[in-house]
């Protein structure tokens, strides 16, 4: 597949803290609800403030629509791709759990989105990060 389309890449933190502080994987009907916030959260945004989208938003939601889910270990990582992204000028957002459910209420940052931007410029950030 050429580099030259639009995507969406799902980055899953997968390792937390439980109540006594031994690191555990998130169950998988959580993990795949996170996802969907991250994917729409973009969306969601711009229908709620009235905005327009970019060329990218309106190609990847007319096109092919593609998502990858790749995965990383810890919040620190999930931060440090946030940031890359973000002084890339990609489209990122960062899903942080209210916490009531799985997270003893505790806010819990869980996933984020990049794009959809071009696959090659979200690629200069994640291409090393496994699939989910």
């Amino acid at each position: 597949m050429s580099s030259e389309y639009i995507k969406q890449i799902i980055v899953m933190r997968r390792l937390y803290p439980d109540k006594d502080g031994k690191l555990i994987k998130l169950r998988t009907g959580k993990m795949i609800a996170q996802a969907c916030h991250a994917s729409m959260i973009f969306l969601s945004e711009i229908v709620k403030k009235n905005l327009k989208l970019t060329e990218e938003q309106e190609k990847w939601l007319k096109g092919r629509f593609t998502k990858i889910c790749v995965y990383v270990d810890t919040v620190e990582e999930l931060e440090d791709i946030f940031l890359k992204a973000s002084e890339a000028k990609l489209t990122v957002k960062m899903v942080t759990d209210a916490g009531q459910t799985e997270f003893h209420d505790v806010p819990t940052k869980t996933c984020l989105a990049i794009g959809p931007n071009w696959a090659s410029e979200i690629d200069k950030i994640t291409k090393d990060l496994p699939l989910l």
